[in-house]
């Protein structure tokens, strides 16, 4: 590294992975630098190689099975893939620390938020006791915790998604490093919470001097918050250069193919005499909280509080809110799936008072596409019998080879080859395990599916392509949608009327042009500048 200014220079870096006699080259000579006080943005899809590369700088693969057949990373003239142990150990969380995609996996759910962090304050400075908690207390503020001394007896568990990730940021800033890696740390996030934490870094970033490398898939916060992007595909980077000039005049096909991925295009115009699928009126989820010895209900968590709402066939109903908001609770109390008060009716039948019993019949006309497919599809059948499980049940009189064909339309309508339906759902990306979760619910035929956020873990260009696949089943079937849904950008592209919820009830609703382009509500207008704009949102409304 000879240029001062230069924290980081990694040259020809390569990533192999061994396994079973078999290699795979997962990075091939990958260069780049990191100047002082330089955030570097690395993008590009699942599988590009991004997280392999960050991980690489701290040598945090998993060892023997990775392997660099080439490379060198230099940080401040130190050569980290050369680097002893106890080298590593003084550079990680000192010099260098991590934020990962997932906090709720990063953090230890055993310990709480105090000790957490405190491990990391006694294990780099030596500093416990009352010291180390005034020092807690203060990093806790500064990423914006709010009543700090409330939750330094907090798990995780007991802390919303973006509070988890702050608590992660304030364990990476504890030491002041100089590196700071961030992957994915707002992937997981709602619109309002990713604008509050990259305001946060780049404040963060500026008050310390700290260099940042982030890794995205996402190029919108890429514009607003990185000086220099490296564009990564297939292990390799394909271009590289200051954000403006990729933006404005990107060279490699794959950077316009990323710029253009974003979901495009108009919802499917809606049918106002088209019959009414689901209806709902006041209907409220409370969950009691108990105390007391005796554990009498002293107060209720009012999770849904008085919706009222109505659905027709071939519309789309988006349900945007932040989390907490209720409209999880709400999908499943339409679905029957939890207890609710008030009435719903499906087709024109009142369902709200139906026992399990009394409701398996109707379950085949109304599915549920869940938004992590990894999570929602069983590791352990194949796609033929994941696809299938439905048929057995809601359609028993059906031969083994009536069933199967029904499989193989059904994943060929939703764009995947039939003869793949032998294989597991680990043999598949992210995109086509959705695509396996939506064929699932499409073999029954439905005629209500809800949606919950079904895009929110795949790359843009792949939520571009969902977004599709669901239009086109729409107009195909005439189907009723409740899309559930923080990605407003996707809404956009299929609700066409959208209900906003806060708090377990409607902020404001309406037709989704109007609800998008001009908001009532000062929360539905903080919503939309932090989807549409990224700007950070600051506003009390939103924090509280």
């Amino acid at each position: 590294m000879s240029d001062p200014q230069t924290i980081l220079s990694v040259r020809d870096l390569s990533v192999a992975f061994h396994q079973g006699g078999n290699t795979t080259l997962a990075v091939d000579r990958v260069s780049f630098d990191i100047r002082r006080g330089e955030v570097v943005a690395l993008v590009g899809e699942s599988g590009s190689g991004k997280s392999v590369t960050a991980n690489s700088i701290l040598k945090l693969l998993p060892y023997p099975a990775a392997s660099h057949p080439s490379g060198e990373v230099h940080f401040n003239g130190k050569d980290l893939l050369k680097a002893s142990d106890t080298t590593l150990r003084n550079v990680r969380g000192n010099d260098i620390t991590m934020i990962f995609q997932e906090p709720m996996t990063s953090l230890n759910p055993l310990h709480s938020i105090e000790r957490q962090i405190g491990e990391i304050l006694k294990l780099h400075q030596d500093i416990e006791g009352p010291a180390a908690r005034a020092k807690i207390l203060e990093l806790l503020n500064q990423v914006g915790i709010r009543e700090p001394e409330k939750r330094l007896a907090a798990y995780p568990h007991e802390l919303s998604g973006g509070q988890r990730q702050r608590v992660m940021i304030a364990m990476a800033l504890a030491n002041r490093p100089e590196l700071l890696i961030a992957d994915e740390p707002t992937t997981a996030l709602d619109v309002t919470v990713q604008a509050q934490i990259l305001e946060l870094l780049k404040s963060l970033k500026e008050e310390h001097g700290m260099s940042m490398l982030f890794i995205t898939h996402d190029l919108g916060i890429v514009r607003k918050f990185a000086d220099r992007v490296c564009v990564m595909t297939k292990g390799r980077i394909v271009e590289t250069g200051p954000v403006e000039e990729i933006f404005s005049s990107p060279q490699h096909a794959y950077t316009r193919h990323l710029l253009a991925a974003e979901p495009k295009g108009e919802p499917r115009p809606g049918d106002d005499s088209q019959p009414v699928v689901i209806e709902a009126e006041d209907v409220k989820v409370w969950f009691p909280i108990k105390a007391g010895f005796l554990r009498r209900v002293v107060d209720h968590v009012k999770a849904v509080d008085g919706i009222d709402l109505k659905l027709r066939a071939g519309h789309t109903l988006g349900v945007v809110g932040e989390s907490g908001s209720g409209k999880t609770t709400l999908g499943l109390a339409l679905t029957r799936l939890i207890a609710s008060k008030g009435r719903i009716a499906f087709v024109g039948q009142d369902i709200a008072g139906h026992s399990f019993s009394e409701m398996r019949p109707l379950r085949r006309r109304m599915q549920i596409v869940f938004q992590d497919p990894f999570g929602s599809l069983s590791p352990r059948m194949s796609v033929a019998d994941i696809v299938a499980e439905g048929l057995k049940v809601h359609e028993p009189s059906l031969s083994e080879a009536e069933r199967d064909r029904c499989v193989a339309a059904a994943l060929e309508e939703t764009g995947l080859d039939p003869t793949t339906r032998w294989r597991y759902p680990h043999e598949f990306s992210g995109g086509q395990r959705q695509r396996i979760a939506i064929a699932r619910a499409m073999v029954l035929k439905p005629e209500f599916v809800m949606l919950d956020e079904p895009t929110s873990a795949l790359d843009m260009s792949v939520q571009a392509q969902v977004v599709e696949l669901l239009r086109d089943l729409q107009a195909k079937h005439n189907l009723a949608y409740l899309f559930i849904s923080h990605d407003l950008k996707v809404v956009r592209a299929l609700a066409n009327d959208i209900i906003v919820m806060r708090g377990g009830q409607v902020v404001e609703k309406g037709p989704a042009r109007d609800i998008i382009e001009r908001p009532h509500e000062a929360y539905t207008r903080a919503l939309m500048a932090a989807a549409f704009n990224l700007e950070a949102v600051r506003s009390e409304s939103i924090r509280q």
